[in-house]
């Protein structure tokens, strides 16, 4: 093992996703959204009529809709001002499309990505590897097995210029329209960078591919899509994960996240978010699963300042089913409000939702959950767990589920339980050896054990550094 790498294992958490770099761009848009930052965007990108077409109509829906204000007890989302938010920073690579040789990357993008170890997962566990920095894609790797078989992992920018007819066919038109939210609209109009996923009929991807996105600016948003399209038959699993460090100004990260299963087609999306603590995380993510497609969702997420993120699927035909494993962590000052959407609109789909929360310091986590069954998806089943564990009196955990069943030949279940750390618990650990902190983790470990199990082994071990950075208060 190389020295680089023995320095990466001692490398505690915090260090690894709180240092920051300086400012070193080759683009800065100007600070707000206007049509003119939509077209200079569009222009710098390169991009073909129809793309910008579709920003500027997205532009129009974004300024004529609403911010969301009248959900109960959603997050107070009164500090996003897009006027004060950079939409756009080009970092300073040679390689507009990205590099896929890590050596050719600039020395100080190149360590930021060291500390978090994204070559080193690469070498270990992952078919391919995307990684973008602020607001562009700077390095891209697949391993040449899968190419050879037809697999494209390439980031969105390249896939508009290189797939442009599959782009054109699925970006943004079914799956996550502009018009369905304002944040949606938002990410239409000025989304850059992030990762574009297509796997051929029968074709089996046995490795996860990786994108990892990295805000360093101050005042920034980021706003990656990422567009994946499984074929008839294949399998793949593709994991994000996303991180800033701690600025005085607040940033905005605003993905959009559209995934196409096709029948009997397996995809697996999983992330670990950790945001800082200044940042609104407000993402929409949507998967569209044909007859025997299986969608499988797994998101762990922290550290930012307000989340409002639920992942949805529509099972459109008859045997597709959905599963969604989310866990949130909300310390001093956050509020996380996660769940999920299922629409049954076919016969016997199935669905399943677990949620884990945990709560701490005053913070406060919510469950939001839709699942709608179609009038005519007979035989379909649903099953929703919301469980919450909270550390003290102040700390709050709210469930808001909401079902809509139009069809009576269905089977509907839905389980809450809210609990804390109970003092005897922590009794009994301690008379095993373990002191007070090393209990609680000990606890919270044990209760996020079905978000960890499922993930691979490298990004279980920091899914748990991170809550136990969390639980110590150490970020932010």
């Amino acid at each position: 093992m190389s020295s680089k790498q023995d320095d990466l294992k001692e490398t505690n958490t915090e260090a690894r996703f709180e240092f920051k770099k300086e400012e070193k761009s080759a683009f800065k848009s100007e600070k707000g959204l206007t049509e003119e930052t939509v077209r200079v965007i569009s222009e710098d990108k390169d991009e073909p009529e129809w793309m910008l077409e579709r920003r500027l109509r997205a532009l129009r829906q974004f300024q004529e809709m609403p911010m969301p204000t009248d959900w109960p007890g959603q997050p107070d989302l009164s500090e996003v001002d897009v006027d004060e938010i950079v939409p756009y920073i080009r970092p300073d690579v040679d390689v507009r499309a990205g590099v896929d040789d890590w050596t050719e990357l600039p020395d100080d993008i190149k360590d930021t990505f060291d500390k978090l170890g994204i070559p080193e997962a690469e070498k270990n566990a992952l078919s391919g590897v995307g990684a973008q920095y602020e607001s562009e894609v700077v390095y891209q790797n697949m391993q040449e097995r899968w190419e050879e078989k037809g697999v494209i992992f390439c980031n969105m920018d390249e896939a508009v210029q290189e797939h442009e007819e599959l782009v054109k066919e699925y970006f943004m038109t079914e799956c996550v329209p502009p018009s369905d939210n304002k944040f949606a609209a938002l990410h239409g109009a000025i989304w850059s960078g992030g990762s574009f996923v297509y796997v051929p009929e029968n074709t089996t991807v046995d490795m996860p591919v990786q994108a990892y996105f990295r805000m360093n600016s101050e005042g920034m948003g980021q706003f990656e899509h990422t567009l994946i399209i499984a074929e008839e038959g294949s399998e793949v699993h593709y994991i994000e994960g996303c991180s800033a460090p701690k600025y005085s100004k607040f940033n905005l990260h605003c993905g959009g996240v559209e995934v196409f299963v096709d029948e009997d087609a397996h995809v697996q999306y999983s992330t670990v978010q950790n945001w800082s603590k200044n940042t609104y995380n407000l993402n929409t993510k949507r998967a569209i699963a044909e007859k025997g497609g299986r969608m499988e969702w797994i998101s762990g997420s922290m550290g930012s300042k307000a989340t409002m993120l639920y992942p949805s699927t529509i099972l459109k035909g008859r045997g597709a089913s959905d599963n969604h494993i989310t866990i949130a962590f909300a310390g001093e000052g956050q509020d996380i409000d996660t769940g999920a959407k299922v629409y049954h609109n076919a016969p016997e789909t199935k669905s399943t939702v677990e949620s884990k929360s945990i709560a701490k310091d005053g913070g406060r986590t919510n469950y939001r959950g839709l699942v709608h069954i179609a009038d005519g998806a007979e035989n379909s089943s649903t099953a929703v767990e919301c469980d919450a564990l909270m550390f003290d009196n102040e700390s709050t955990s709210d469930t808001m589920p909401y079902m809509e069943i139009n069809e009576s030949k269905v089977d509907v279940a839905h389980e809450a339980t809210v609990g804390k750390i109970g003092d005897e618990d922590i009794f009994y650990l301690q008379s095993r050896g373990l002191d007070d902190d090393d209990a609680k983790q000990m606890i919270v470990s044990g209760f996020i054990e079905p978000i960890t199990e499922e993930l691979p082994i490298e990004y279980a071990v920091e899914l748990n550094r991170l809550v136990e950075l969390e639980m110590e208060g150490s970020l932010g």
